[in-house]
């Protein structure tokens, strides 16, 4: 399994708002968890082209973590600054 619960356990405690590793809630720590999820779909799809299923996962994540990054762009500009930054993803 490429997501055990320490590696979830590690991003939340490393971006989330709270740096604890229980601070599941904050935008920031599912942004990183969303990323984590994509990059590794991606990897996925590179080897595997005909796997439909995994694409349409793959665009669900990039569009529940779209919304994400709206809703900081929206409520804290600093705070989604600060997440582009830290997790190198652009617009």
């Amino acid at each position: 399994m490429y997501l055990t619960s320490e590696k979830k356990a590690e991003l939340f405690k490393n971006h989330g708002r709270l740096k604890s590793e229980t601070d599941t809630g904050s935008p920031e720590s599912q942004i990183a968890l969303f990323t984590f999820r994509i990059q590794h779909l991606t990897e996925h799809l590179k080897s595997n082209k005909k796997d439909h299923r995994s694409r349409l996962s793959l665009m669900k994540l990039v569009g529940k973590r779209r919304r994400l990054l709206n809703y900081l762009v929206k409520n804290d500009i600093e705070r989604y600054r600060a997440v582009i930054a830290e997790l190198g993803i652009r617009k």
